[in-house]
Parts: structure tokens; sequence; C-alpha cells
């Protein structure tokens, strides 16, 4: 395996592919020194990991062969500029056609095209691909976009986790074990430790029990709580577009109300004067409305030798067509600024309550503004550089956004954080996160917070700290780059990688993988193949398998949604997978590691 890259992901990245599914890797990092590339190469220096760390500035094509680019299984592509990660995919594919490709993209769009492209090559080269080659060999994937269900789901819901699959939305919910009344669930996916116990990192009751048998979730007592996967919504028709503006345009945003009061007054005096000039000239009254009208605009001729109440009321009309020049004037200018408002930062309107404050609007808050404006969940950010890229998605949503930094006093109470329902910290700084966490805490102890923070250890530290301090408020601690890199790992391994759910500072995997190879699940049933705290079977393919989608977890915005559902999630213990039958999996990492190690060593033994 080769990983390119040096920021968080990239570590992480490695230390999953080494650590857990115990391949050779080899980092192709821009220097030694700088981002994480130091912490990436002690990785080598612990037991039973073989790594290589070799340095260059740019993946020029001689430095991709001398990573061994040419011999290997997978190569993922973690730097930060998407064009980077272009240039190398393109000269990595010219290198060695046959390499599995996963490839880190912020931008959607052009990343879906650089696949589709990627994979017609390939296509090509190949009119008749055998099924390892065809195994997930280009998958472009957004730690941004793997991070954000979860990130969204713990500010709106505390404990719920959400993945898609099939159009069907998932999600991970916390349930008394045994509770009367609960919705139906497809299955556990963890028994929690009791909270009365000590959880204390050396207390083994302290972790979850990932995946449970039936047993064990039988003999566990009633007052402990379960995390159980709930089937939500499937997803409407296509999604209608977005309005960047407000319904209609309303006259109190565009025009004071002391405008409208004038426009209004001179209005009914126009009104007035059309009316005198009907009663005075005798003239029918659409001529006199008219008439006036031109003495109003001083367009008429002057009314000598008519009756003196013509001349006055031609005088009057004169004289408000004087007031109505500067009216006008004010008009234009008010329409202009209300216009440039709309395209503007925002501030939070007054009165405004139950919203989420979101801090940070780089990557990762960017897709989750765009994922809570979507839900329709009041967003109030506060981002300390202007030039963000996620300020112009808060500006084209007319979303309110406070320029600043989220550490200076006055300032979460300016976002009107008393009244709000949660706190997304997601800068890119751990110090910045947890201080904004604790001022807001100090303001709204009860407030729901979601932190984003690298290291593990701190994370878990802070976490229960804030716990133990404010028992009645939901406190979760979330790491971009822990919760991507299992699905970038998994990618690597060949298998589609469907979402990934947190639970406490674990990861269940979700993957859609084939039967065939596996032996741990071919020719086994549905009960067989279920491995307590390893994997376990959710779903079966019902597609044929000349016609399945490649990408179950597809949305309206990756591609085209089918009209029917191809995935089965009920299906009966009994049943006996079969070599072309394609399954849904809930896994463990290490659990899914040893489902493809074994896969790997049995085809390496039959060739």
């Amino acid at each position: 395996m080769v990983v390119c890259g040096d920021d968080a992901l990239a570590y992480r990245l490695v230390h999953e592919l080494s650590g857990v599914y115990g391949t050779h890797v080899t980092a192709l990092v821009p220097s030694l020194e700088r981002n994480h590339a130091p912490r990436i190469a002690e990785l080598g220096l612990l037991p039973g990991v073989s790594l290589t760390v070799l340095e260059a500035l740019d993946p020029d094509e001689a430095t991709l062969r001398a990573a061994g680019v040419d011999r290997a299984v997978a190569v993922a592509l973690t730097y930060e500029d998407d064009q980077t990660n272009i240039h190398a995919a393109l000269r990595a594919r010219r290198l060695n056609p046959d390499v599995r490709l996963v490839i880190r993209m912020f931008n959607r769009k052009l990343g879906r095209h650089l696949g589709e492209m990627l994979e017609r090559a390939s296509a090509a080269r190949s009119p008749q691909p055998r099924w390892s080659d065809i195994d997930a060999s280009i998958t472009v994937l957004s730690d941004a976009d793997t991070a954000a269900p979860a990130l969204v789901a713990a500010a709106v819901v505390g404990s719920s986790k959400v993945v898609q699959a099939d159009g069907l939305l998932l999600r991970a919910a916390e349930r008394p074990v045994g509770g009367a009344g609960s919705r139906p669930h497809l299955c556990t996916l963890a028994l929690l430790p009791d909270p009365v116990t000590d959880l204390s990192r050396d207390d083994p009751g302290a972790d979850p029990q990932l995946l449970p048998d039936d047993a064990a979730v039988s003999a566990t007592d009633d007052g402990r709580s379960r995390v159980v996967l709930e089937a939500i919504t499937r997803r409407p028709g296509p999604a209608t577009p977005r309005r960047r503006l407000p319904r209609g345009l309303p006259m109190r945003e565009l025009f004071s109300r002391r405008l409208r009061w004038t426009v209004a007054g001179l209005a009914a005096l126009q009104g007035l004067l059309a009316v005198l000039t009907w009663q005075v000239s005798g003239e029918a009254p659409l001529r006199a409305a008219y008439l006036s009208m031109l003495d109003l605009l001083s367009l008429g001729d002057p009314a000598l030798g008519e009756p003196t109440g013509r001349q006055v009321l031609q005088l009057l009309s004169g004289l408000s067509g004087m007031a109505l020049l500067p009216v006008l004037f004010a008009i234009v200018v008010e329409a202009l600024g209300a216009f440039r408002t709309a395209t503007a930062l925002r501030p939070p309107p007054r009165g405004l309550s139950g919203h989420i404050v979101l801090l940070g609007l780089g990557k990762v808050g960017s897709r989750v503004l765009d994922r809570l404006h979507a839900l329709d969940i009041d967003v109030v950010c506060v981002e300390q550089d202007p030039q963000a890229r996620g300020v112009v998605l808060a500006r084209s949503l007319r979303v309110p956004v406070i320029i600043g930094d989220a550490t200076q006093e006055g300032l979460l109470e300016a976002a009107k954080i008393g009244r709000s329902r949660a706190l997304l910290a997601l800068t890119s700084s751990d110090s910045t996160n947890l201080e904004a966490a604790l001022y807001a805490r100090e303001s709204k102890a009860e407030l729901r917070v979601v932190m984003r923070l690298f290291d593990d250890e701190f994370a878990t530290v802070v976490s229960r700290t804030l716990r133990a301090s404010y028992p009645r408020a939901t406190t979760r601690s979330r790491s971009v780059s822990t919760l991507a890199a299992p699905a970038f790992a998994g990618a690597m391994m060949g298998r589609q990688i469907l979402g990934a759910i947190p639970i406490e500072r674990h990861v269940l995997l979700f993957a859609a993988v084939d039967v065939r190879g596996l032996l741990e699940l071919e020719g086994r049933t549905i009960a067989e193949a279920f491995r307590p705290g390893a994997w376990r079977v959710l779903a079966l393919d019902l597609a044929d398998p000349a016609e399945r989608r490649p990408d179950l977890s597809a949305t309206p915005e990756n591609g085209p949604m089918p009209r029917e559902p191809e995935l089965a999630w009920e299906v009966p213990s009994g049943y006996v997978l079969r070599p072309e039958d394609r399954v849904v999996l809930a896994a463990t990492r290490h659990g899914l590691a040893r489902l493809l190690r074994h896969a790997a060593q049995s085809a390496h033994s039959t060739s």
C-alpha cells in the first residue's frame, strides 16, 4: 500500500493500514519535518509495523516509481490540494494500470468526473475484466463528506449517527435494553457500559461491547443502554433546487417603513388631486386623472385662460411633483442597499432561538453547514477568516455569519449561544474548540456540545471530564481523520465502504462486499456467518450481478437512484450465502481487516 500525504488523514490511514490490516505501507511525504510526517515516521518504530517513509516535494512519475506504485496493490492520494491528487492519480494509473486508486477530493463534482474517466479508461483497456479487476478499482472520497453526517447527527440528536445505503437513511440510536414500546430496529450494534461503573481507561467495562449476539443482549441488565440500528426514511424523488433568496421579495425587506408611508401619502394626495381635477374641469374621469399626472410631472400645458380652480390644482400638482423626486431617489437607493445586503453576510436576527452555533467554515464546516441547511435547521456561523471557503456558501444560503475569533469575549453572545440548542466547534485548532466549548458551557450549562479534536487520548479525557462536570448535558468529541480513515482504508482493501458510525471512541464500518472468495461467508447461513464483536450481515443485494450499482451509498447528487430498492434488510437467518451474492456488513475495523486478510490469503493460495 502507498499513502501520499502528510496531514492528519494520512497519519490515521498509515496507522490503520499497518496496525489494523497488517499490510506493508510506503508513505510518501513532502517533508519529513513538517505537519504529521514525524508522527508517520514514528509508526515504523512500533512492533509488528512494516513501514517505509520517503520524502519528495512533488509526486512526479520518478517519485511514484521509487515508492513502488508500479508494484503496489493500492495507492491513496490524500494531499489537501485536489489538483495535486488528480495529477498523481493519472501518473499512478499510467505506471500501474491495475493499481487500486483511492483519491481524496473536496470538489465532489470534479471527483465524480475523474472517477468516471478512469473507470472508462480501465474498461477500454480490458473489455471483459475479471471480478478482481473491477473490485472498487477507483474510489473518490472526501474526508469532510465522510465525517459530516456523524457531526451533524451528534449536534442535532445527540447520540444518534446516520449512514445512507440504497437510498435508505439508517440511524444508530441509543435505547434502553428491554425498553417497552421502543420503535422497531434492524439489529443491536453495541451494548454501552454501565454509567455507574468507573469509566477509567484500565476498566474493561469502560468500552462498549460492539456487535453483540442475542444471548449477550438478553443477559444484559435492563438498566443499561444499547445502540440499535433503525431505518428512518427512504429518500424522496429528485431533490428540489435550493432557493438562494427568500420566498418572494416582501416590501418590508426592500423598503423602510418610513419610505413606504411616504409613498402611500403621495399616492393618496395624487388621487385626491385627480378627483378634484375631475370635479373642476368637467372632463371624463380617466382624462382628468391623466391631466393630473401630467401636472404632477410638469409635462402638461399651462392652464392659462382656464378656471381659477384648475390653475390652483395645477400648481398643487407641481409642488407634489417636486416632493416626488427625492422620494424616487430614496426608493432606488434603498432597493440597491437591500439587494446588496441580500448577498452580504447577515447578522443573527432578533429573537432567534433553538438554532445551532457552528464554529469554523473550512472544508468540514462548509459540508456540515450544507447538511444542516438541507435539514432546515437554523444556523449561526462564526469564522475568523473572512476568506474561508464556507463564507461564500453561507452568503449564498443567507445564513448569519459573525466574523471574529470565537474565543473573544462577547462573540459567542453575539451568536446568541444562550438561546441555541447545540454548539459545533469544528475549527482546525483543538485549543480553540475546547476554549469555545468551555465558554459556551458557562453561558448555558445544558448546552449540547460537539467538538472536533484530533488527539484520541486528549479527546477521551475532555469528553469524560465535561460529562462529569455537566452530567445533564451532552458532550461529544469527534476526530474527522478518525472518522474518515477507516473508509479510506477499507476502499484501499477493495471493498465499498458505505459509511462509518462512531460508538464512543470506536468506529463501526458499513461495507458492501461480494461473498465470492470470503471463506467466512461463502456457503454459510446468515446465522453462521455472524461473528460477535467482528462483523454481522445486515442486508442482501437483490439486484442482478450484471446490473448492480457500484456505489450503494450514492445520492441524487452523485448519481441517479434506482426506482426500486436493491437491498433486503430482513434476511432469514437460514439463508445460505452464494458466491454471486453481495451483502452489506456492519463490522469493526479489526473484524473487516481479518475478513479481508483471509480473503487475500485464500486468493494467494489459489493462484
